[in-house]
C-alpha cells in the first residue's frame, strides 16, 4: 500500500500543496512549526478520518477560512482517489467521488501506523487513552468491530439511563434492566474477544522486535478485562451480585468500558517501574509489531508515518528500527535536522524540505 500523491486546499499552514511521494522512504525536514508534521498528519486523517494531535478537528482548517480538503490517490490493489472535507457543517468522506456514510465502509481501506513523541501517553496517560488506542487500531483491521462499539456504547447509555431511574424508586420492575444486561454482555464478550485476539497477535511479534531494537529485555502485553475469560452465566452472576450498589450509583460498574493494556519488561510494569527511554522503545516496538499483524491479517503492507524520530530516540536505537523496515514498505520520517540522517538513508529516499509552509523537493 502506498499514498502516490498529496493535494492540500486551507489545511493548517498550507493554502495549496500538491505533492508526489516515493513508494518507499520519504524524508520531510524543517525548523518546528514549519508544517513538516502537518504534511504528516494530512495523510494520516486521510487513512483514519481523525487527527492524531489534540484540539477540536476544526483547527485544522486553515486560520481565515472556513473549508478545507484533504485529496490523495492511494495505491493498494487498485488506484484510489481518497477525499476528506472538514467545515462547519461538518466532515464529507469520498473514495473515487462516491460519498461514504458508513466510517466502519473506510477505516479497513487505508491501513496507516504512526509514531509520534506524544505516544509516549499511550503508557503514562490512563487507560482511557490505550483503550482509544486500541479501538483505533482494531477498526483499521476488522470492519466489524466498529459496530460492536457503537451498540455497545448504545447499550451502556441505555443501561445507565434506566440505572438512574430505578435510584429514585423503591419497587421496580427488573425485566428490562435483565434484558439491556443480557445485552450489554453478549456485546461486550464480542468485543473483548476481539480485544484479546488483537493483543495476543500483537504478543507474537513484539518480544523479538523490542529486543531487535534494545539487545536486551523481554516485551509483551498484558490485556485486562473484567469480561476476559468469564462466561455469559459468570457476568451474569456478577451483574446480579452488584445490582444494588449499581442501582444507588446509578452507573454500569463492569464492562470493556474499564479495559486495560499493560507493557512488561521482564515481568516489571513498564508505566511504574521503566526509564523514558524504555517507554519509548516499548510504544515503537508496538507499532512496529502492528505492520507484522496488518501483514499477516490483511496480507498487505500499511503505510508508516515516524514523526520526529531522530530527537525521540538515540542513534543506536534509531539504527536498528531502520534495519527492521522492509524495504518495499513506504515510509514518511519528519525531522528537524537532516544531518542527523545516515547517508545511506538519504541516498534512498526522496527529500521535502520545508519552509513557513512551503514545500521544496530536493
Amino acid at each position: 500500500m502506498e499514498i502516490r500523491s498529496l493535494k492540500l486546499i486551507n489545511f493548517r499552514n498550507y493554502e495549496f500543496l500538491e505533492l508526489k511521494f516515493s513508494p518507499h522512504t520519504n524524508i520531510i525536514y524543517g525548523k518546528n512549526g514549519s508544517g513538516k508534521t502537518n504534511l504528516v498528519e494530512a495523510i494520516y486523517i486521510l487513512g483514519i478520518t481523525k487527527t492524531f494531535r489534540l484540539g477540536n478537528e476544526s483547527v485544522i482548517i486553515k486560520k481565515g477560512k472556513n473549508i478545507t480538503k484533504i485529496e490523495g490517490l492511494i495505491k493498494d490493489n487498485v488506484l484510489n482517489s481518497y477525499k476528506i472535507v472538514v467545515s462547519e457543517a461538518g466532515k464529507h468522506i469520498k473514495i473515487d467521488n462516491n460519498k461514504i456514510s458508513k466510517i466502519s465502509d473506510y477505516l479497513t481501506k487505508v491501513n496507516i501506523i504512526l509514531f509520534s513523541p506524544d505516544d509516549l501517553k499511550i503508557i503514562k496517560d490512563t487507560p482511557m487513552t490505550r483503550r482509544r488506542l486500541l479501538n483505533i487500531e482494531i477498526s483499521g483491521i476488522n470492519k466489524e468491530y466498529l459496530t460492536l462499539l457503537n451498540n455497545y456504547n448504545k447499550l451502556l447509555k441505555q443501561r445507565n439511563t434506566y440505572l438512574k431511574a430505578l435510584s429514585k424508586k423503591t419497587n421496580y420492575n427488573s425485566n428490562f434492566l435483565n434484558i439491556l444486561t443480557e445485552e450489554l454482555i453478549n456485546t461486550g464478550l464480542k468485543i473483548v474477544n476481539t480485544r484479546d485476539y488483537f493483543i495476543t497477535s500483537i504478543n507474537k511479534y513484539i518480544k523479538d522486535i523490542y529486543y531487535e531494537i534494545t539487545k536486551k529485555g523481554n516485551l509483551s502485553l498484558n490485556y485486562k478485562s473484567e469480561y476476559k475469560n468469564k462466561t455469559k452465566e459468570q457476568l451474569l452472576a456478577m451483574y446480579q451480585k452488584n445490582i444494588s450498589r449499581e442501582i444507588i450509583i446509578g452507573k454500569t460498574l463492569f464492562g470493556p468500558q474499564h479495559d486495560d493494556i499493560e507493557f512488561i519488561i521482564d515481568k516489571e510494569i513498564v508505566k511504574e517501574f521503566s526509564s523514558v527511554g524504555e517507554q519509548k522503545n516499548s510504544v515503537i516496538a508496538f507499532k512496529l509489531a502492528e505492520i507484522k499483524n496488518i501483514e499477516e491479517t490483511l496480507h498487505k503492507q500499511p503505510i508508516l508515518i515516524l514523526d520526529d524520530l531522530f530527537s525521540e530516540l538515540d542513534q543506536e536505537k534509531i539504527t536498528n528500527i531502520l534495519k527492521l523496515l522492509d524495504n518495499k514498505l513506504q515510509t514518511f520520517i519528519t525531522t528537524t535536522e537532516i544531518d542527523f540522517v545516515q547517508k545511506e538513508l538519504l541516498a534512498n529516499s526522496q527529500i521535502f524540505h520545508v519552509v513557513n509552509g512551503k514545500v521544496k523537493e530536493e
